[in-house]
């Protein structure tokens, strides 16, 4: 059995685009051929994550999936640079994992508290004023901004649930999960406990919620290992809140204070320091009970000076101040967390700045897979011979050309970039 429970939720990333740089020649009166001017592009918006300790739970995920960082501003004339969008940060709680969904590879671990950037922003375009040389003294083109990075991520909190439902098995603990989160556990009049624990989030109010786990029904003797009681009983010992669940109407000719004692009995037998674990204690099923009988009960519970409150599930009676309450009582309670060491993605600074291969795909045809190289030939000015010249120089200096040469690449053979097709001549 289990003893973690994992909250998970899937989300795609897509960073800011660079700004394009500008083409643009200076005009002035009485100044003539002012030149090139055409300013850079902004920087595309990086995706950043940050632990925050007042967040337990991925629910918020669940209703917005897609983050969407700003794009960097264009570059103008004059020399004016682009401004660079602003940085789009995402709060996670603290333990959060990051991994590629489609790999598993961990991007982040979210354990500590520094941010992280996770998706880098594209950096913006050269305008043709970098361009310029004495040689090419009026380039009419420019470099177009790269794309932000896109991530499709999975992200999982390894959850100790806040707070445990603990009680005898048919007392209403399902039914109570169901009512107050989305959890939709199996319901039924069983007289025997079930065997997996329930996990669900309890939404309070705009960033307040907190993990509710139906731990399974203890019986006599489970401290001793009676049923599954050991396991059942680790989970209850990550919680930090317990509510109790008590069936006060007796309806199954049970005695809901030897109820009581006898979970609490099992706890303390199991670990002292249980035993102590702050308890909320609800008595189920009023709707059915005598008022007597709820009364007398709890008298004797908050003589032992513990919180009681009336309920019944079935019949969503005093179950909308409930939530509040156990969310309240968690702020004066310290946190209980638990992080595991996860495998981090390897540096990719010390990879290849400029990778490319070069394949021979027929007798006379070559592909060039170099996806830096497809952005270059993009913001490439077909028509114009001093843009062209540019992209020349580029496949000459990233060793592209080297690597034709060395597969014995002909003239007039095909070379194929991307969508691309152009003959190669020496």
């Amino acid at each position: 059995m289990t003893t973690n429970f994992i909250d998970t939720a899937s989300i795609w990333l897509h960073a800011g685009k660079g700004g394009d740089g500008a083409v643009s020649f200076h005009r002035e009166k009485f100044v003539a051929a002012g030149g090139p001017d055409g300013g850079d592009g902004g920087r595309g918006g990086d995706i950043i994550f940050v632990a925050d300790d007042n967040l337990s739970t991925l629910l918020d995920f669940r209703y917005k999936r897609k983050y969407k960082a700003p794009d960097g501003e264009n570059g103008r004339g004059a020399r004016q640079k682009g401004r660079d969008a602003e940085d789009l940060v995402i709060r996670v709680p603290r333990g959060t994992v990051l991994k590629e969904a489609e790999t598993g590879l961990v991007v982040a671990d979210l354990s500590g508290s520094d941010p992280v950037v996770v998706a880098k922003g594209g950096r913006g375009g050269w305008g043709n004023a970098r361009f310029a040389t004495p040689t090419r003294q009026i380039p009419r083109f420019a470099k177009p901004g790269l794309p932000g990075e896109d991530l499709h991520l999975r992200l999982e909190l390894k959850v100790i649930a806040d707070v445990g439902l603990i009680g005898f098995p048919n007392v209403g603990k399902s039914t109570l999960i169901s009512v107050i989160s989305a959890a939709r556990p199996k319901i039924a009049n069983y007289h025997f406990t079930t065997l997996t624990p329930v996990l669900g989030v309890v939404r309070v109010a705009e960033e307040q919620s907190f993990v509710c786990a139906d731990i399974p029904g203890l019986i006599e003797g489970a401290a001793e290992g009676v049923g599954l009681g050991h396991d059942f009983l680790r989970h209850v010992e990550r919680c930090r809140l317990l509510l109790h669940v008590v069936d006060v109407s007796g309806c199954e000719g049970r005695d809901p204070k030897a109820d009581f004692e006898q979970i609490n009995h099992e706890l303390a037998s199991f670990s002292p320091e249980l035993a102590t674990r702050p308890q909320i204690v609800l008595g189920n099923k009023c709707d059915i009970a005598d008022p007597d009988q709820v009364e007398d009960f709890r008298r004797y519970i908050e003589e032992k000076g513990l919180t009681f409150l009336p309920i019944s599930a079935a019949a969503r009676k005093g179950i909308d101040e409930l939530p509040r309450l156990v969310y309240d009582r968690l702020q004066e309670l310290p946190p209980v967390k638990v992080f595991e060491a996860e495998y981090v993605r390897p540096d990719k600074t010390a990879e290849p700045k400029r990778p490319f291969t070069v394949t021979r795909t027929g007798d006379h045809e070559f592909t060039v897979d170099a996806p830096w190289l497809e952005r270059i030939l993009a913001g490439t000015n077909v028509e114009d011979y001093e843009s062209l010249q540019y992209f020349q120089t580029q496949l000459g200096d990233s060793g592209i050309l080297d690597e034709l040469v060395r597969l014995d690449v002909q003239e007039d053979d095909t070379i194929k970039i991307g969508e691309y097709e152009f003959d190669y001549v020496f």
